[in-house]
Order: structure tokens, then C-alpha cells, then sequence
């Protein structure tokens, strides 16, 4: 992995991972950037999403855990005069037929194993995400003749 960044007045950078993928990250107008991004921090939450998102699919593959999709709310605490995130509370809302108890069971197993995770675990940030599981919409009966 590898990570390029050019800095564009007064506080913006364009990055690129080498691979032909940019993101441009900046202050908001408040913090006198000039809002052309997500600034460094707020991509680090997105990073985290993505990683549960993704891992969460591959986990749930290989338990064979149907599911038809999911959605992730992340919301990071910093409080006032922190330089960072102090913990991080979401939820992973999971459309599946399959049982709460192995959604869950798999969203433990996704909190473990995200190597984006693994960077707050070590940081000592708490992380604490819950399964919200929806029954997927039931088809209308065929009409009978």
C-alpha cells in the first residue's frame, strides 16, 4: 500500500493510492479550509465503515449467512478540545432471513478482525456497533386460478 498527496492551499490535499484512486481531503469553511473533502479524521470514520462493511460481507460468505443488504452509521465522538476521536457507537442494519443471534454473531466476528478496528483497538478507542436485523419484504402469493 502506498499513499501520495499533494497539498492544495490552505489546508487540502489530493491523495492517490497508486492504483488510480484519488480523494481529496480539506478543512471545513469553519476550521478555514475550504471544504473540498472530508477532512483527514472524518475519512479515517469512512475508512472504518468501508472495513466493517467489507468484512462483514466476507464473514458472512463463509458462515453462508444470507443477507440482501446492510447499512452502517457510524457516529465518532470528539469532544471539545480533543485532538481526537475518543470512541466511536454505530449501527449495522442488515436486511436478511437469517437469525439476529448469527447476524450478530457474525458482526462480533467483523469488530475482531477489521484491520481498520484493529488500528482504534490499539489506540485504545472503543468501538461498539449493533446488528439491527430486518425480515426482508415478503412477495405477494402468486395469483391461484
Amino acid at each position: 500500500m502506498r499513499a501520495h498527496g499533494t497539498w492544495a492551499r490552505p489546508f487540502g490535499t489530493r491523495l492517490d493510492d497508486g492504483r488510480n484512486h484519488e480523494v481529496v481531503v480539506d478543512l471545513p469553511t469553519d476550521e478555514d479550509g475550504n471544504d473540498r473533502g472530508a477532512s483527514a479524521l472524518e475519512l479515517n470514520v469512512l475508512s472504518l465503515a468501508g472495513c466493517i462493511t467489507t468484512i462483514f460481507a466476507l464473514v458472512a460468505e463463509r458462515r453462508r449467512l444470507p443477507f440482501d443488504s446492510m447499512e452502517i452509521d457510524l457516529d465518532a465522538e470528539r469532544p471539545p478540545g480533543s485532538r481526537t476521536i475518543t470512541a466511536v457507537s454505530g449501527t449495522l442494519r442488515v436486511t436478511s432471513r437469517a437469525a439476529a443471534a448469527d447476524v450478530e454473531t457474525a458482526l462480533e466476528v467483523t469488530l475482531r478482525t477489521c484491520p481498520v478496528g484493529v488500528l482504534y483497538e490499539r489506540a485504545q478507542v472503543p468501538v461498539r456497533v449493533r446488528a439491527i436485523v430486518v425480515a426482508p419484504p415478503v412477495a405477494p402469493a402468486a395469483p391461484t386460478s
